[in-house]
């Protein structure tokens, strides 16, 4: 048998090094966080991890023991049978749990007993998590941030696009998040990830970069949708060179509409989310805006949320939260075209000095 435990630290380091890395928890604690890369083989499911506890709570440990024994044997053969049987001697797996006990344990004794070399994490997810907090801060200070700052529909989130195609390293926080950053920017059947995931997929991103060259990022607030940006990143930001991306008006409308299609599609939706700026706009303001667009008037809807609802205090708001907002150069696109997007992104790519 090989069983072998590690620190969560060193199975972060060496995490390419295994074959495969195995999460022995629910499916729910899966869905909530996991680790990069990480497939889901449950010890026991969701219902039975209830089953189990409930019975340990209603008749008696021995009894939850046995019971959960049973299902456990039965989960790993069928996990054994789905991923295991083409596996050669030499696959070497990491395994972990929630503290790294008696469901990654049991799974890994059995795998040790076939002939595989298998590492578990000491003190399961629980140890990771703390590592991945841990080392937030120090890898946000790492990099120097380009922040993309710029109004509502300026195209912030095409430029980051446009510059991930051209080869720049790209932080986008939207795109983790799921969540397009403002009242109206809940995402129609893409919920978000849980913060514990947010945060792990944002360390995961830093971990790729080259400390060398320079990070793109947009100017997000402290909070994307129901999700916080990490306190040592948004600190880096704020505190980074900025660029100020300017498109025009009529540009900057055209842009919503195509960008958020979902809502001139249904007008129900629409009329829902706007309901969520009542407190800020006023109830009279609001009504005015659902009732037109139930008469199909999206684009003065858009202009006047822009004009009315999100520019107002934008400079302001920026200036006071990025130190350097105000010796930001300006960038502009010939239009909100992808086409246009890519040239800016090509140039900013090619002369990156030219921009600060």
């Amino acid at each position: 048998m090989s069983v072998q435990a590690i620190p969560a630290d060193e199975a972060i380091a060496r995490l390419s090094e295994f074959d495969a890395v195995i999460d022995a928890r629910t499916e729910a604690e899966y869905a909530e966080d996991r680790l990069p890369g990480a497939v889901n083989w449950p010890s026991l499911n969701d219902a039975e991890r209830i089953e189990v506890g409930t019975l340990y709570k209603q008749v008696s440990p021995f009894e939850a023991r046995k019971r959960g024994a049973s299902l456990v044997a039965a989960n790993i053969a069928r996990h054994i049978e789905r991923g295991v049987m083409d596996k050669p001697k030499g696959w070497k797996p990491l395994a972990y749990c929630w503290r790294g006990g008696q469901r990654s344990g049991s799974l890994a004794l059995v795998l040790g007993q076939i002939g595989f070399r298998v590492h578990i994490i000491e003190g399961g997810y629980k140890a990771f998590r703390g590592a991945v907090l841990a080392q937030l801060p120090a890898l946000a200070a790492n990099y120097r941030y380009q922040v993309i700052c710029g109004p509502t529909g300026s195209g912030k989130t095409r430029l980051l696009q446009a510059l991930a195609q051209a080869g720049a390293q790209v932080l986008d926080l939207e795109a983790l998040a799921s969540h397009r950053s403002s009242v109206l920017g809940l995402i129609p059947g893409q919920p978000q990830p849980s913060q514990k995931r947010f945060d792990t997929l944002v360390w995961e991103t830093l971990r790729q970069f080259d400390a060398r060259r320079p990070v793109f990022v947009e100017s997000e607030s402290r909070k994307v949708g129901n999700v916080a940006v990490p306190d040592g990143l948004i600190e880096a930001m704020r505190g980074s060179e900025c660029l100020r991306l300017e498109l025009c008006d009529d540009e900057r409308v055209r842009l919503l509409l195509e960008d958020y299609a979902f809502f001139t599609a249904d007008a129900d939706l629409f009329c829902q989310r706007l309901g969520a700026l009542t407190q800020l706009r006023g109830k009279a303001q609001v009504q005015a805006w659902q009732d037109e667009v139930r008469r199909g008037n999206h684009e003065l809807v858009v202009r006047e949320l822009l004009l009315k609802h999100y520019d107002p205090g934008y400079a302001a708001s920026t200036a006071r939260n990025f130190a350097q907002f105000a010796a930001a150069p300006a960038i502009a696109p010939a239009d909100r075209s992808p086409q246009a997007m890519a040239e800016l992104a090509r140039a900013m790519v090619a002369a990156p000095d030219t921009l600060a």
